[in-house]
């Protein structure tokens, strides 16, 4: 059988160059890779038989578990097309992504199922409901049980031949708008975004350098993610690429205690968190209990998602004497993963250095800005990038543009200026802007600046009405557990911010909340702070 880059196909080659290496281990669940080969062959055999079909859509809507990547793996096993679903959705917000997909079959936990309510009969396309158990006795009618499923089916590998074009579709929130799913051939994500088979080098040629790979190594990667999201998912499928053991944060709410707890057990060489909102808990139970885990495995932390502060990185260095380095990703759904973080600028704002030529800052032109120039533009990707939304095609000419020179751009949506050395410096996200008597600001580089205080635990920037300006910039902050809120507090973070800050850029209004809102997997809660100024 020939092998393509269709991700089914990689990660068989892997299962047959170490079978019996450990694949997966997923809270009581360890899966050698033949164990979940087997089961994924399994999955993929029900699917066929309920009428799933080469380019079909398949819905999985869970938390972390096995029976996620089992079901992401059979999809593609059939050339069908797996979907994540983001299991913090409503329950207009599930039946929308679904039906938007396409979706013919729909994979998931009893309890998230049941959140559709008779929304599910009124999709037109699904036709089928497979039920993983969860413990909760909600009633999810005209679906069959995952485990009764897999049981009634073969696990022999009999599929038919697949296509490095097969398609990868990973749907995005955004910042705002309803979720959209953005198309990637197999091939282009697995090396635009989960390392080509060779996370510190040049891709692999060949699906077969995989197997010759996996047999020479391997790590142990605890993913605390979720695999719903682009960065979960794309590490998850850099460990199943290259024969390591994928760990995954299984509890549904994040716990620094339980996850230092895991990576100790598991003896983690790699741990993937989620900015700020996982390390800095991290950091601080580090701190707070020195020696207390054993970590003298871990080699890299790797951040992704959402930005991670100097200060959080610092600590954990300190905190982690074993650690090579820290792996602050930069890049998004349409873009896939591109850089990596350098030393942040003298004001505080983030500096990635892309990994190959194939990013740039663009002008409104579409044409390259300079390094060193002070032109604000946006981060673009040229060369293996996606194919456009689904069922988009107004958003995809908007995000994928073609120059006057015929190169095809994707858009990434951050604005952000060239520094002379060629690093990015992001100012933020284009949509998140706030216009304030003409001017321009980021809210992510104020965030920064806010964050960069000593009493600053959490910081989120956006603009609230102005009669005079039109906005205004306003802050919403959290202290850390050794700071205490003072009268002069307010007047001290101003004039902190305005040692690096143009004075528009500067928050007029700051509000110390006792928590700053933000989902679990650190995505900043930007709704929830502009309501704080309601």
């Amino acid at each position: 059988m020939t092998r393509s880059f269709n991700l089914a196909d990689l990660f068989e080659v892997v299962a047959d160059a170490v079978p019996d290496k450990l694949a997966l281990v997923a809270g009581e669940v360890r899966l050698t890779y033949r164990e979940l080969d087997e089961r994924a062959n399994r999955v993929a055999h029900h699917l066929a038989e309920a009428g799933v079909r080469a380019g079909d859509h398949v819905s999985i809507l869970s938390y972390n578990r096995a029976e996620w990547l089992e079901t992401q793996i059979a999809a593609w096993k059939i050339r069908a097309v797996p979907v994540n679903v983001n299991y913090r959705y409503t329950a207009d917000e599930l039946a929308y992504v679904v039906a938007d997909s396409n979706s013919v079959a729909l994979v998931g936990e009893r309890s998230l199922i049941a959140r559709l309510g008779d929304a599910r009969g009124k999709l037109a396309d699904l036709r089928h409901t497979v039920v993983i158990e969860d413990g909760s006795d909600e009633a999810v009618p005209d679906a069959v049980s995952y485990e009764d499923a897999v049981a009634k089916v073969s696990g022999e590998r009999d599929f038919a031949e697949r296509s490095s074009d097969d398609l990868y579709l990973l749907y995005t929130g955004g910042t705002t708008g309803m979720p959209k799913g953005v198309m990637w051939r197999c091939e282009d994500i697995f090396i635009s975004a989960m390392g080509g088979g060779n996370l510190l080098g040049d891709p692999v040629q060949t699906p077969e350098e995989l197997g010759e790979k996996a047999t020479a190594g391997g790590l142990a990667m605890l993913i605390c993610a979720p695999l719903m999201h682009g960065a979960g998912m794309w590490v998850a499928w850099s460990g199943l690429t290259s024969g390591s053991t994928v760990v995954l944060w299984t509890e549904h709410r994040f716990s620094a205690e339980r996850v230092l707890e895991v990576a100790a057990a598991e003896k983690a060489q790699v741990m993937l968190l989620v900015g700020d909102a996982m390390a800095r808990p991290i950091a601080d139970l580090l701190s707070a209990s020195p020696g207390a885990y054993d970590l003298s495995s871990v080699l890299v932390v790797a951040t992704g998602g959402s930005v991670t502060s100097a200060d959080v990185k610092a600590r954990l260095h300190e905190a982690i004497p074993s650690m090579l380095t820290i792996l602050d990703a930069f890049g998004g759904s349409e873009t896939g993963a591109f850089s990596q973080a350098v030393e942040p600028g003298e004001d505080g704002a983030p500096r990635f250095m892309p990994r190959g030529d194939d990013v740039a800052v663009l002008d409104v032109s579409l044409r390259v800005i300079s390094k060193g120039s002070d032109e604000i533009g946006v981060v673009a990707r040229k060369g293996r990038i996606p194919l456009g939304y689904w069922n988009d095609e107004a958003k995809t000419a908007k995000t994928f543009v073609t120059d006057d020179d015929g190169t095809r751009w994707a858009l990434q949506g951050d604005m952000a200026r060239m520094d002379g050395d060629g690093a990015i410096i992001l100012l933020g996200r284009g949509s998140l802007v706030i216009n304030t008597g003409g001017e321009k600001v980021f809210v992510e580089e104020v965030e920064a600046t806010l964050k960069s205080h000593p009493a600053i635990y959490d910081a989120l920037v956006v603009g609230v009405s102005d009669q005079r300006l039109g906005s205004r910039v306003a802050a919403v902050v959290s202290l850390g557990e050794d700071s205490a809120e003072s009268e002069g507090l307010v007047d001290e973070l101003v004039a902190h911010c305005r040692k690096t800050l143009a004075g528009y850029k500067v928050p007029r209004d700051i509000r110390v909340v006792d928590e700053v809102k933000r989902s679990p997997a650190g995505k900043a809660d930007y709704r929830w702070a502009k309501s704080v100024w309601a």
